[in-house]
């Protein structure tokens, strides 16, 4: 493993007066035990940067998470904050962040920072009806171990705990801009759904039985999607769906 060591400047789960991570409440662990979805802490919140910068290098630093980002959204909603330890480097591996929103499905195509209220979460709307998807990377050094899937886990357990509607993002087509010069974005999302394209992001949540939407153009700025965005929906099966239900038409979506 190429992760660095905490140094001795290493801000740790004392500063929070724990005596080891291991005191904070696990939701879920690598079937090796090694990795734990913990929530995201104050004293994280330079290591969930670091894995911010190295899952993003394309993405424009006005939009990357800094450190303050992540400690202004454990102000505002901390129970939306995931990260995955690692439990024998003793460093953050991956993390996920989430805020609550009420969204017009008619009107889905904003841009990244507009929803997510400048990367603070200051957008959060605690009654609203969806979970939505500010953030989610494994650091490089970590991939292929099934981390995303617990991060995924944890957030659908979330929404199934709230009781909301679902989860929705603004996934990143990180592939796309190897195939921009040969077919438009909405040919490439559409061969990725049909998996005849296999793209980084996209394609791992379409397996987690996230649905395509819609096409957001200049959700952000990052030259590996050609600044697209793809709007998703994961539907919270134990509330179903709304022709299912039989809702009024104001209560769908």
């Amino acid at each position: 493993m190429n992760g660095v060591k905490p140094g001795p400047d290493h801000v740790g789960p004392e500063s929070a007066g724990l005596e080891s991570v291991a005191e904070l409440p696990r939701l879920a662990s690598s079937t090796n035990g090694r990795y734990w979805v913990l929530p995201s802490q104050v004293w994280m919140a330079d290591g969930l940067s670091a894995v911010q910068r190295a899952c993003f290098p394309d993405l424009s630093e006005a939009e990357l998470m800094g450190p303050e980002h992540f400690r202004a959204q454990l102000q505002i909603f901390p129970e939306g904050q995931f990260a995955v330890w690692d439990s024998l480097e003793g460093r953050v591996a991956a993390s996920s962040t989430d805020l609550i929103l009420d969204i017009d499905f008619a009107r889905y195509a904003h841009p990244y920072m507009e929803e997510v209220g400048d990367n603070t979460l200051s957008t959060h709307q605690p009654q609203g009806r969806w979970l939505y998807g500010a953030d989610i990377g494994v650091h490089p050094d970590y991939r292929g171990q099934g981390l995303s899937t617990l991060l995924y886990s944890a957030r659908q357990a979330l929404v199934r705990r709230l009781k909301l509607r679902g989860h929705a993002a603004g996934a990143m087509p990180k592939g796309y801009s190897r195939h921009a010069q040969v077919m438009p974005i909405e040919e490439y999302v559409h061969r990725v759904v049909l998996n005849e394209l296999q793209d980084p992001v996209l394609s791992v949540q379409l397996k987690r039985h996230y649905r395509v939407w819609g096409i957001i153009p200049d959700y952000l700025d990052d030259a590996s999607c050609c600044n697209y965005g793809v709007f998703i929906v994961w539907r919270n099966p134990d509330l179903g769906w709304p022709e299912k239900m039989g809702w009024p038409e104001q209560a769908r979506a």
